[in-house]
């Protein structure tokens, strides 16, 4: 009797343990395989989840923006590309803005503005 017991309480927690390890679902982040050595995580975001919230749906470039001449386009949108197609790890004489600075300044700006948002460190950057 015992022996069953014990078969019957590690089917349950096989179960259990295989449902929740199946069942979680994967964190949306945003993707920093350009960076060698990332000092940290890469930063937490859902982009839909985020403009749904900011009501940032009819917009795209607000976030995804153009620049010709070191002038904004208006109303043009990058949102095809990814941002280290024209932000390098690097200033360069075509952008001076490197990467990681463009992620930063994009975002943050738009939440003190916004007073709203995540600006510290490890609000974006969460450990896994």
């Amino acid at each position: 009797m015992k022996l069953k017991r014990l078969i019957f309480m590690s089917a349950v927690i096989l179960i259990i343990t295989a449902f929740y390890a199946y069942s979680r679902e994967e964190i949306p982040t945003i993707d920093n395989i350009v960076f060698d050595h990332p000092q940290r995580s890469a930063a937490v975001f859902d982009h839909d989840d985020h403009n749904e919230k900011a009501m940032l749906e009819d917009d795209c470039s607000i976030c995804h923006h153009v620049y010709e001449n070191k002038k904004l386009i208006k109303d043009e949108s990058s949102e095809d590309y990814l941002c280290s197609e024209c932000h390098f790890l690097k200033p360069t004489p075509e952008n001076a803005i490197p990467l990681r600075m463009a992620f930063h300044k994009q975002c943050k700006e738009c939440h003190f503005e916004s007073n709203k948002g995540p600006v510290l460190c490890g609000e974006c950057h969460i450990k896994k």
